[in-house]
């Protein structure tokens, strides 16, 4: 795989961004490498293509970041940060405060939607062969909390017939794959709130519950996220 030359002293940027954008200048930079990676491949993107893309000098990328790997990084991390973030606060209600159906409700609609907001659908970059290195780790080792959160509260949300012939670490890996099919309903279009609602049911039937049961669980599940995210 083709490495980039990195200068050996990294100085302030000589060029700037577009400053009429409403993003940072290193979120210029993320979104660029997005597009990039997406549209060309990682292998095949360099961070000179990525600096040209957002108007700035090679020089100015490596003020923000060491490399395109440390930019793969932060945007694979950002696309599973947010859910996790925000489940872990829903997840401290249960069982007192919230049912588990209803946080794992809340779990799949906050997973879903941070895949929907991740720029250039970079979701379609998890498979890469690159995303197995050491470099990786920190989005792996989240990526998996979030995949053990989902095998925790599925199991505590299934019924007694699923519940004892599936393990929650398998089941944990069935629904997390179920909630990032949002990945490709967005290569081949807009994705809407139907959408949504249909992966969430998917991943609450998968778990054993009833069609009542399911409409329950989406209720609370938009009070649960409500409550903290305000």
């Amino acid at each position: 795989m083709p490495h980039d030359d990195r200068p050996s002293r990294v100085g302030r940027p000589r060029a700037v961004p577009n400053s009429s954008s409403e993003l940072s200048p290193r979120d210029q930079i993320l979104d660029a490498a997005a597009a990039l990676f997406v549209e060309n491949g990682f292998s095949a993107t360099s961070t000179r293509s990525i600096a040209e893309r957002v108007g700035i000098r090679q020089a100015s990328l490596y003020y923000h970041f060491a490399g395109k790997d440390d930019v793969l990084v932060e945007l694979l991390t950002t696309s599973v940060r947010p859910s996790l973030e925000v489940v872990r606060g829903v997840e401290q209600l249960v069982p007192d405060s919230a049912s588990a159906a209803g946080a794992l409700a809340a779990l799949v609609t906050a997973d879903v939607e941070t895949l929907v907001r991740t720029p250039h659908n970079v979701g379609t970059l998890y498979l890469l062969p690159e995303v197995q290195g050491e470099r990786y780790d920190e989005f792996r080792v989240e990526r998996r909390a979030l995949q053990d959160t989902y095998g925790r509260l599925g199991a505590a949300a299934a019924t007694p017939d699923v519940g004892t012939t599936v393990t929650a670490d398998r089941l944990g890996a069935l629904l997390i794959q179920l909630a990032e099919t949002v990945i490709q309903i967005r290569r081949e279009g807009d994705v809407d709130d139907a959408d949504r609602d249909a992966i969430v049911a998917t991943c609450l039937r998968v778990c054993g519950l009833d069609a009542p049961a399911i409409a329950s669980a989406l209720q609370e599940a938009d009070a649960l996220l409500a409550s903290v995210t305000v």
